[in-house]
């Protein structure tokens, strides 16, 4: 019993350890893809390093210091006014990503076109939050503002985050050009979808819904010939208001080739719905 728990508390604290490793390369990450593409672009997309991308422009304001000043108040606004525990991690992210900004600042930019500037800045950021948020925690910054308004408004929290990258995106046109303001979305979209594949994986399934009048002989061949589970589910045609069971399936997607030809092989009139399933946990796929 005491080795169990003492293999339980290790492997609490190898989790932790973990935890603390991804936040501090994801915001190493964010912070070097700001200095080399996003700065020296003046691509203000969104958040906190927007904002520093327009005051090191307009006012000349050191970046790593414009982060601090907003990312350290908006953490203890966070606490005081959300009532929740951010906890040690996001504290961490929040003060570590300017601290690599600041020391990362004489870098040379790794390019100076602003399409491959907002590009690449968008996947290194994108990337960067993506491994953070896989150390559940965050860096803090214009979120905690969105979730704040979100509390004490009926404004919903995605309309908050839109409202305040996109204040940020117009501050921008106005500072810079529209032209910059253009690759300002370009780089926010491209990190939302860098996030996405992060979290998610590169692995992609297909998830199938199958209605045939062989349902028997469909079920069995996916069990037998591509050693998949098969789910049942209980349905009614809206037509006929007869009972028509509906066969759901999870396959890789090497695996749905196989599938569209064994239940065309078998009933060529089934009836097939097939839906992306970006991320898949259980017996033969992920474990989490």
């Amino acid at each position: 019993m005491k080795k169990r728990k003492r293999l339980a508390e290790r492997h609490q604290n190898m989790t932790i350890a973990f935890d603390y490793f991804f936040v501090l390369i994801g915001s190493a990450i964010i912070a070097i893809s700001f200095n080399v593409f996003l700065l020296p672009n003046k691509i203000a997309s969104g958040g906190v390093s927007g904002i520093s991308t327009i005051l090191k422009s307009a006012l000349n304001l050191e970046p790593a210091y414009v982060q601090w000043a907003f990312n350290i108040p908006l953490f203890i606004a966070g606490v005081v006014l959300l009532g929740k525990h951010y906890g040690a991690k996001t504290l961490v992210g929040t003060i570590f990503l300017p601290l690599v900004v600041f020391l990362t600042k004489s870098w040379e930019p790794w390019t100076n076109d602003a399409l491959l500037g907002a590009l690449f800045g968008g996947i290194g950021v994108g990337l960067g939050l993506g491994i953070v948020f896989r150390g559940r925690a965050s860096t803090g910054g214009t979120d905690l503002a969105a979730q704040i308004i979100n509390k004490y408004t009926d404004i919903t929290l995605g309309k908050c985050v839109v409202m305040i990258d996109g204040l940020i995106v117009l501050t921008a046109a106005v500072v810079f050009d529209i032209e910059k303001a253009l690759y300002a979305l370009i780089g926010l979209y491209v990190t939302s979808k860098t996030i996405d594949l992060i979290q998610v994986g590169f692995g992609r399934s297909k998830m199938a819904m199958i209605i045939s009048n062989k349902q028997e002989e469909v079920r069995q061949g996916i069990l037998k010939q591509i050693d998949r589970g098969v789910t049942k589910i209980s349905a009614y045609g809206g037509f006929t208001d007869h009972e028509r069971p509906v066969l759901m399936c999870v396959v890789d997607q090497t695996e749905f080739t196989k599938l569209k030809q064994l239940v065309k092989s078998i009933d060529p009139t089934a009836f097939v719905v097939v839906m992306d399933a970006a991320e898949v946990l259980g017996e033969g796929f992920k474990r989490g």
